[in-house]
């Protein structure tokens, strides 16, 4: 094989989906958090399904409702393929985020949907561990949370493998989590 076919297939790979790949990326393997249930999950509990993670939080005026508006149409143009795709939202900001207020908000955008939470040492870990910043903002006797926007996609085997972009439309994250489905149903 020559130097050039290599460059090519690369570019090929490079173009194959409209997030950025960041397969093999050193961050962002894990989490362990509470489900509004009580119970403790980490990406492990998902495995079989494409997940898409944000980090937000429920009171957030714009960004967090419209990346899981984005989610619940993704769910919603992969057709068969929705049963096979999961968001699921960390919240950063878990000192109003209760289960219960995480478990209502979520399931507004869909009821397959999960919110997910941990103390502030936990909260502040996860993010770390996604690259993730966050900071609460002082809004007169109350407080907004700065927050990254990015989200992130994890493949049915458990991998990191997408970095979407908040201005990714649905219609193209669709189309990046049916090929990691359909990749997932071939197999290597």
């Amino acid at each position: 094989m020559s130097l050039l076919a290599g460059c090519d297939r690369s570019s090929e790979a490079l173009a194959r989906f409209h997030s950025i790949d960041i397969t093999g990326a050193p961050y962002g393997h894990d989490f362990r958090l509470r489900a509004p249930d009580g119970s403790e999950r980490t990406v492990a509990d998902f495995r079989g399904k494409a997940v898409l993670v944000f980090f937000g939080f429920t009171q957030c005026p714009d960004v967090c409702p419209t990346a899981l508006t984005r989610a619940a149409d993704v769910k919603r143009l992969l057709g068969k393929q929705g049963e096979r795709f999961l968001a699921v939202f960390i919240t950063v900001d878990p000192e109003r985020d209760t289960p219960a207020i995480l478990r209502e908000y979520t399931q507004a955008f869909d009821p397959s949907f999960i919110g997910l939470s941990g103390d502030l040492a936990q909260t502040q870990k996860t993010a770390s561990d996604f690259r993730v910043h966050y900071a609460k903002v002082p809004t007169g006797s109350s407080y907004t949370m700065d927050h990254t926007a990015t989200s992130y996609v994890f493949d049915p085997t458990g991998t990191l493998r997408l970095a979407v972009s908040h201005a990714t439309t649905a219609t193209d994250l669709a189309a990046d989590i049916s090929a990691l489905l359909k990749d997932a149903a071939t197999g290597p």
